[in-house]
């Protein structure tokens, strides 16, 4: 059919001009849709780790290459930026990674644009193919934590996660391995990020240094943390890498002889080996690894304790040897199967012995002195004291993680220990100087097994600005101690059972926990906040009544975090958090045990637990070449636990657990590090803070107050020398501090290393002088002070000095493999 020529002519007028208006129209709509506001988000991503990179710097500009904005991702690695209408590329950075830039479509009409998972790369891909000249960043910044990079710490080559510790700005640890944490000892170790419940030395003392990649210090937790440590939380991460195949390394330790001789009965050795595998193939990660460590130290104690009974003024000096004898060896072995991309299933086992031996032989001359009379009597004995503490744990964890369609992700996870603690102390009074008549002879035998589990199910999905995670868990334990007390006095050939400190304790804990948690970005601002709410019951069983002490406790812990992006590379911080320390069955026990010959140690069957709130608020820049920051923060403790000291008889003190009233802290935390030049590298760190304690003990008998001020300071110098020689010394120092009852001394613990490392990285070997005090009788020494209206006592704990070590270490391997290991949840606490 043909139209006419006129209509054809007509018809296609029309048609152009409707072409005209909806072109019109359309532009007017793009016109429209692009003066409304276009959303950008994405996530960050650590390439080799493939895990989310919290606090990566997000920067957009325009056409013109002007800078629009600049956001921080969260604690997901994830960002959005509510207006980009005018954005057209942004640049992704974060410290030790390579820069990354990404260009925006507008092709289609979107009021978002989802750029999905963005990787950063790190500086240094291979460290066989790649030579870095200079060293990354000691210290970097997270959305709530400060990251301490191991490898930095030359000094504790050949050691244990406690050597790495001890140069963080307020850390300190003393000649026993005991460490300190903005003053307490009370804090969360995390192993990759999984918690353990153990002691904090102990934990610490079971990873090769070898073996941790980095340390992350968080003070002001979330509430998706347990809410279990006063100073808050030290997260463990272990080497790792994404290349398939096979890794090997391994390290290898030996102590030099003892350059101090302080008379010591046994001399010391020191030695360890640490051996570490993993493949990778396609849906499988396997790793597996072996190591011992044996760590020797001698030592010498001097005392002084005098006590005021009925009339009389009893002094009891000593002196002597006080030496450790340290081992501890394990086996480790985890898998992971990664069935797609949605699902994930990993486990872990674990089984591990710790012992340790502490010899004291100390000669005593008594002095007892009427002070009505003047009249005095004196006696001298010599007293063999050896405690012996054993621990062999069994740990098995399991772990399974999905990944949902919209991305919201679920983690199962459940742990199962089996911890059998047992422990001898042999109490032997001679007569002196034949050493030969026992006036005394006592042996504590121990057994105090535990079994504990734990499951936890933890959900997070992004919401709105930000993420909303939330979760619940149940812990479970039992021990059941038994603890004797024999004794055999002079002319009695066979120990008889003293029925008045022999007992048995069994010991139930149940807690519950469930939190919610948001974290988001409004612009420049970083938030979260949370609420925990636990409930925990208690339950103690003593052979010597039928009386059974329960405890039910149900405490909120709320937390807030504020990052503030206020200028380039510059972070304004305030944080809130409310955290618990708990109390263990040592701490409940009361029944005494003979510690050695002037004391006895006790527990409280009464106990409560401490509760602690923290604010903070601080400042973190990161420059060229290095980084500073300074936290202000203020802490106030309810029911602080202290071990405190009242007369037992004339010549014996007990030390017992008791809640103490009320303690508070106000201090200051920085830490400054630098690149000074192409060869110098400096890290100093320190803390200073006022500690106040004030209350009252011993059931409201005895009023306490005692305050002071006290600064930590850590330092670490490196330097880098020609043909992959380097060189470091760090010093400790801890200064003095008050305690409810007297005063601990200062404590100084230098260190220096020599370091070789070969051309293809594999290789490398070190020289170490720890504790380095060359005669000047000031290091790695400590005097614990404690007095009341009736006694006084101070003993002074000389450790061994100038430590001269070797070792040697192997990497076959372009990158380390993370090498994942459970960990005790609550053995270790007991040990």
């Amino acid at each position: 059919m043909h139209l006419p020529i006129g209509t054809e002519k007509l018809l296609k007028n029309k048609m152009i001009k409707f072409r005209v208006i909806l072109f019109i129209a359309g532009l007017l709509f793009v016109t429209v849709c692009m003066a409304q506001s276009v959303v950008i988000s994405g996530q960050v991503i650590d390439s080799l780790a493939q895990k989310p990179l919290p606090g990566a710097s997000v920067a957009f500009y325009d056409a013109n290459g002007q800078k629009l904005n600049t956001i921080a991702t969260d604690g997901k690695g994830q960002f959005l930026l509510n207006d980009g209408r005018k954005a057209r590329f942004a640049s992704i950075s974060f410290v030790g990674y390579r820069e990354k830039q990404v260009q925006f479509s507008y092709d289609r009409l979107l009021k978002e644009q989802h750029l999905g998972s963005l990787y950063l790369y790190p500086n240094a891909s291979s460290l066989a193919e790649i030579v870095v000249k200079g060293k990354r960043p000691p210290v970097s910044f997270k959305l709530d934590r400060q990251v301490f990079k191991s490898d930095q710490f030359s000094n504790a080559t050949g050691g244990t996660g406690v050597d790495l510790l001890r140069n963080l700005p307020s850390i300190s640890v003393n000649g026993q391995g005991d460490i300190s944490f903005r003053g307490s000892n009370s804090f969360l170790v995390l192993i990759n990020g999984k918690p353990t419940q153990g002691d904090p030395s102990f934990v610490l003392s079971q990873l090769s240094a070898a073996s941790i990649e980095s340390i992350e210090v968080i003070t002001s937790p979330s509430a998706a943390y347990d809410a279990d440590g006063k100073s808050g939380i030290i997260n463990i991460i272990t080497k790792a890498g994404t290349e398939d195949g096979w890794v090997v390394q391994s390290s290898v330790m030996g102590g030099l002889p003892p350059t101090t001789d302080y008379n010591n009965s046994r001399n010391p050795q020191r030695y360890g080996v640490d051996f570490s595998s993993a493949y990778r193939k396609k849906k499988w990660d396997v790793s597996a690894g072996l190591n011992y460590l044996r760590n020797d130290i001698t030592g010498y104690r001097e005392g002084d304790v005098y006590t005021i009974r009925n009339g009389f003024k009893t002094s009891f000096p000593s002196n002597g040897e006080r030496s450790f004898k340290r081992y501890n060896y394990g086996a480790r072995m985890t898998a992971a199967y990664m069935a797609d991309k949605y699902n994930t299933l990993s486990a872990g086992f674990y089984i591990g012995k710790k012992f340790q031996s502490r010899l004291a032989d100390l000669l005593y001359q008594n002095e007892r002195q009427d002070l009505a009379t003047g009249a005095t009597q004196r006696f001298t004995y010599f007293n063999s004291n050896n405690q012996e503490k054993e621990g062999i744990f069994t740990l098995a964890n399991m772990d399974y993680s999905h990944i949902f369609t919209n991305q919201s992700k679920i983690i199962f996870s459940a742990l199962f220990e089996r911890a059998n603690l047992s422990g001898n102390t042999y109490n032997n009074n001679l007569a002196y100087p034949g050493l030969k008549d026992t006036l005394q002879y006592t042996f504590n035998p121990n057994t105090n097994p535990l079994n504990a589990y734990r499951i936890k199910a933890d959900y997070d999905r992004k919401i709105g600005p930000g993420t909303l995670q939330a979760g619940y868990q149940y812990r479970f334990d039992t021990q059941d101690g038994n603890f004797l007390y024999l004794t055999k006095l002079l002319g009695n050939d066979v120990f008889e059972t003293d029925p008045a400190y022999t007992s048995a304790v069994k010991a139930i804990n149940h807690i519950h926990g469930a939190y919610t948690q948001y974290t988001g970005v409004a612009g420049k601002l970083n938030y979260s906040g949370g609420l925990r709410l636990e409930q925990s019951r208690r339950q103690l069983n003593f052979s010597k009544n039928s009386e059974v002490q329960k405890l039910n406790l149900t405490n909120l812990f709320p937390s807030v975090q504020l990052r503030y992006r206020s200028w380039d590379k510059g972070v304004l911080k305030a944080e809130f958090s409310r955290r618990i320390k708990r109390t263990n069955n040592y701490e409940l026990n009361p029944f005494p045990e003979r510690e050695h010959s002037e004391t006895l140690e006790q527990g409280d069957p009464s106990l409560l637990p401490e509760l602690i709130g923290t604010w903070e608020a601080g400042l973190e820049q990161t420059f060229r070449k290095g980084s500073f920051y300074a936290t202000f923060y203020y802490q106030n403790v309810k029911n602080p636990i202290q071990r405190v000291n009242k007369v037992f008889n004339d010549t014996i003190l007990n030390r017992v657990f008791t809640n103490a009233g009320k303690a508070s802290q106000l201090g200051l935390e920085t830490n400054f590090s630098m690149q000074v030049n192409k060869v110098w590298q400096s890290v100093i760190g320190g803390n200073l803070y006022k500690y106040n304690i004030k209350g009252e003990i011993f059931n409201g008998t005895i009023p306490i107050a005692n305050q002071s001020w006290v600064y930590s300071i850590n330092s670490t110098q490196s330097i880098a020398l020609p043909k992959n020689w380097s060189m470091q010394l760090s010093v400790n120092f801890l200064s003095e501090r008050a305690t409810a009852q007297g005063e601990d001394s200062r404590f100084l613990t230098p260190h220096f290393s020599v370091k070789k490392t070969t051309a293809d990285k594999r290789w490398s070997f070190q020289f170490q002088w720890l504790n380095i005090d060359a005669g000047m009788k000031q290091s790695n020494r400590q005097r614990i002070t404690t007095y009341g209206s009736d006694f006084y006592s101070t003993s002074n704990y000389i450790y061994e000095p100038d430590q001269l070590q070797c070792s040697v270490s192997f990497n076959l391997a372009r990158k380390n493999r993370k090498i994942s290991l459970p960990a005790s949840e609550m053995g270790e606490k007991e040990f």
